[in-house]
Order: C-alpha cells, then structure tokens, then sequence
C-alpha cells in the first residue's frame, strides 16, 4: 500500500492557466483543414471548422503560440494581412511547401476571440529585424493615429488586438533554423527587437529562446550567455523538448517524465546561476513552449516531412502522429511533470493542437477525432486548476534508462474554491496494480468521488474514423468503503484522475 500524505500549506505553488496552452504553426494541416477550411460543412462564417472548435474547448486550451515554430523565421507577417485576393504565395523554407497565406494575423486573432484562446505571438528573428518586429506591434497593439495601426482599422479591426504575450523568435540555437544565430548574436538581435517592442507597448511580456532540446550540444551553455545577455529585458526563458520511445523499451518510454523532470531542473539551475551572478532580485520563470510525443511508427523522424520528389506543395500531411494507448500513458506522466514544477514552468505549449502531433485530428472536408493524448490533456486540464500540492509517498521504484525512476508517477491540485484534491497518476508497472491510501491531515474530512482511468488496452491501440472511442477514459465503480478510506487501486499500465471532495 502506497501512502500519499497531503498538507494544506504544503504547497508547490498556483497552477498559471496558461500551462494548458498550445500551438498552432503554419505547417502541415495545422491551419488549412486543421482550423480553417472554407466550405467545410461546419465552416462558420469565418472558414473556422467549428467541429474543430468544440475539441479546442473541451480541451480547455488557455494559450495558443502562433505562427511558429520554425515557419516563423522565414515569415512576414504582412504577408497574412489585408484583402485575401491580393496576399501573395510564398515558399516556406522551414518546412518546403507553398504559403497561401490565406489566413493570417487577423483570422487568427477572431478565431482566438471566438474560442476563449489567449494569443501568443511569435516575432521572426531570423530573416526579420528589430524594426519589423515593433511594426508587427503597432499594427495589433496600437489604437489609431500611425500608418500601421490605421492599416488595421482599414481591414475591419477598429480596436487594437492588444496581444500582450510575444516570444523573441524560436529555436535559434538550431542549425534548422532559417537565419541561425550564435547565442552571443541572439543576445544583440533580441535586445535591440525588446527595446523596440517595449516602446511600443510597455505592457507586454516577452519570451526569450532558449534551448530547443537537451541534445543540442550548445546546452545549456546557450542558456547561460541567453540569460546574462537578456535577463531584464526577459520575462521567461523558452524550453522545448519533444519525447520518443528511443529504446524500443515501454518502461523506458513510460519514464520519460524523468527527462522532462530532469531538462527542468538544468534550466532552472542554469536560470539561478545567472540571477546569482546578476545580483538581481528576479527570478525567471520558464515557458515550456513547445513539448509532446514525437516518435513516428519507429522509423527515422526526417522520413516524415516532405518529401524531396515533390516538394513545396500546399498544406501537405506532414508530422501526422497516429497517437497510441502507450503514448497517452507516457503523455499523462509528462503532464504530472509540468503540474510538479509549476513554480517555475508557469506557461507551456503542446505541440501541437491540430492535425500537426496533435491531439485532435482532421479528416478535410469531413470528420475530427480525439487522439489518445487527448484525454489525458483534457482531464488535467479541467481539474488541475488551483494549487498544485507537494506529497510525501512511499513510491517503490524501477530500473530505466533514465535510471532509477518512480513506478507511480503523480501529481495532486488543491481547488479551494470547489474544495477538491485532484489527483493524477500514472502506473507504469505491466502486471502490478498500485494500492494507494490518501491522508489528509490538515485538509480534515474527505470523500473520494470519482476514479476515472485510461487501462486495458493493447499499448499500440489508437483512436481510428473507423473507431474515433477505443481508447477514451472510463469511470470505476467507486465502493463505500473506499470512499470513506480514500482508498484506490490503480491498474497496471493506467493513467488515473482521483477527485477527492473536501468537507467545508
């Protein structure tokens, strides 16, 4: 039996909204017959695909980082704007395929307003300049009186947008990225772009980049010289990391938390190092921008973009991820993670929302499914609101590549307003059931309400259009007793949502 003690005041700290966020890059069908599909049967007025719409709100997405991504260092965001007739074509260089640009700025800016979505907008820092940055501001944050806040008004947007979240570029530590820059070049470019952004609008917040995986060999050293070179011009430093099933090994893959935990602690380590040095009373918070599952079929993951025959097509299928029962499992011990450290992690991003490793998937001119990852997401994100609470456990352990690592991995929020614990786990054990008794101490009486749990699925089971349902989430047959012990038994290979109703 596994004991997991909960204290009021023992606290991680409040859950940011904005840590079930994600993004949507120009690329694949991420936009076209992801989002936006002119003509589709539930097409709204705007070519929104509001069948697409309802997942996004039952996901409970707080955030969406737009346009990129890697697209965004090759793009010119006036490209997106004014009379559709007139936006030229153009070639993306990130990702070899052809831009419409039918839908841009504007669209993406109503389609956020129409779905609740607070805007993150990326600025390009790779082809583009500092000057072209605080343009792109003016145009969104500006009321009236300039050329481009005028331009605006001239397409039908009379108020400003007044997006107040904007990340400095992306990835540009990778030898991928269309106008790579040393760290010590980053520094220089995105100070000279934040001083110009902030003249414009002082109230916004900027996102600087930092490293986009753990493999590069600039970690975290880019971090560092980042960091000293942007630390008060910056309100959060960037992470990103994807997750594969590297080993073959499913408990390998089921331990991936232990990397993200492990990638955390580098950068905030990193992160304190520099505050230290700086003397500085600040203390940066990260912005998990971009993390998921990526780990196609097995196979190399460059098979799976363009392909080199016939490139510079128009919103071709591209990083379409087939999501497993072992990959919604995996997915649920990441998010505990991001729930464990929020503290510092106070923005995330999964990558991506639609189409694109995404949990909703698109049929054009027909349906939308829930992948496997979705449930995991979508149930963190409705009862993981609160304060996330630290846990004393006596969790037993096994052997991965990641080292020794937990067999249950969890996570636990208090909602004081719904006087409720939820707690979520994952058991990562193929044969064993995990028993778990849950004390209260302080927190006084409780009634354990619901257990609803992802289990007893072949790992390679997915959700098809032929069977969207095969892998969804059940509720257990919660007994008396356990109600009243706060007692229950999580299946082996399940991922688990507990809700614990307090008394008043």
């Amino acid at each position: 039996m596994i004991k997991y003690f909960f204290q009021k005041q023992n606290t991680i700290d409040r859950v940011d909204d904005a840590l079930y966020g994600s993004f949507v890059e120009h690329l694949g069908r991420a936009v076209y017959s992801g989002i936006y599909e002119p003509g589709h049967a539930t097409a709204d007025e705007q070519g929104f695909r509001q069948d697409v719409g309802e997942r996004v709100r039952e996901l409970g997405i707080s955030t969406v980082r737009y346009p990129g991504g890697n697209f965004v260092s090759g793009y010119n965001w006036r490209d997106g704007i004014g009379p559709k007739s007139a936006r030229p074509v153009r070639l993306d260089y990130a990702w070899l395929t052809k831009e419409s640009n039918q839908f841009g700025i504007d669209e993406f800016a109503t389609w956020c307003e129409k779905y609740g979505v607070t805007p993150m907008i990326a600025v390009n820092l790779g082809t583009g300049t500092p000057q072209e940055a605080g343009y792109f501001i003016e145009y969104c944050n500006l009321a009236s009186g300039t050329a481009l806040s005028d331009l605006r008004i001239q397409h039908g947007r009379q108020k400003p947008y007044n997006f107040k979240l904007w990340c400095l570029g992306n990835e540009m530590d990778g030898e991928w990225q269309t106008g790579q820059l040393s760290a010590e070049d980053y520094v220089k470019k995105a100070r000279e772009t934040a001083k110009i952004m902030r003249w414009v609008d002082r109230d916004i917040k900027l996102v600087g980049c930092g490293s986009s995986n753990s493999l590069q060999a600039s970690y975290p050293e880019w971090d560092r010289i980042v960091l000293e070179g942007l630390y008060h011009q910056i309100d959060y430093l960037s992470c990103h990391h994807y997750f594969e099933n590297s080993t073959g090994h499913p408990q390998d893959f089921l331990a991936s938390f232990q990397k993200m935990d492990d990638f955390i602690h580098t950068i905030t380590a990193t992160a304190d190092y520099v505050k230290a040095k700086l003397r500085s009373d600040k203390k940066m918070m990260l912005s998990f921008d971009e993390w998921n599952i990526w780990s196609i079929e097995g196979e190399p993951w460059q098979d799976h973009f363009i392909d080199p025959n016939n490139l510079y097509q128009e919103a071709p299928p591209l990083l379409e991820q087939s999501y497993t029962f072992l990959d919604a499992l995996t997915f649920g011990g990441l998010m505990c993670s991001l729930l464990n450290h929020c503290d510092r992690v106070k923005m995330a991003s999964l990558a991506q929302l639609v189409n694109v490793i995404a949990p909703i998937f698109t049929r054009p001119g027909g349906e939308v499914i829930r992948q496997t990852i979705f449930w995991p997401f979508q149930m963190v994100s409705q009862y993981g609101r609160g304060q996330a609470l630290r846990y004393f456990a006596n969790v037993p352990t096994v052997n991965t590549v990641h080292g020794e690592t937990r067999q249950v991995q969890s996570a636990a929020v208090y909602n004081e307003e719904k006087q409720q614990i939820a707690f979520f786990a994952l058991n990562t054990h193929a044969h064993d059931a995990a028993d778990i008794t849950f004390v209260l101490d302080e927190f006084g009486e409780g009634t354990l309400s619901q257990h609803v749990v992802l289990a007893g699925h072949a790992l390679d089971a997915k959700n098809t259009f032929t069977e969207p349902d095969k892998v969804v989430p059940q509720p257990r047959t919660v007994t008396d007793a356990q109600r009243r012990q706060k007692q229950v038994s999580l299946p082996p290979l399940s991922w688990n949502m507990v809700v614990i109703d307090l008394q008043p």
